[in-house]
């Protein structure tokens, strides 16, 4: 089931933010994924951190979720709810 967007709202670009103090410094990132499990448009991607030199796969810390393709996102906010750290905030 596609979601549509009132009048009012299209046209006006999806900001995604999300707090890495709160996801990925303390736990591993990939431990939870949530967001993007109940993103249906997959607009999140779990990637290594860009510019570490010789990264450690197994250092939490070099790992990041990324809203890579915020313009798929629906505004559906479930990412929001589902965030058990509240790190994700959906603005437009």
């Amino acid at each position: 089931m596609k979601a549509t967007l009132p009048m009012r709202l299209l046209g006006r670009r999806t900001k995604i933010r999300i707090d890495y103090s709160l996801c990925g410094e303390e736990e591993d990132p990939r431990g939870c994924c949530l967001c993007m499990r109940v993103c249906e448009p997959a607009v999140f991607q779990l990637h290594q951190s860009f510019g570490v030199e010789q990264a450690d796969i197994y250092d939490p810390e070099n790992w990041r979720i990324t809203a890579l393709w915020p313009s798929l996102c629906t505004r559906c906010r479930k990412c929001e709810e589902v965030c058990p750290k509240a790190a994700i905030h959906v603005s437009w």
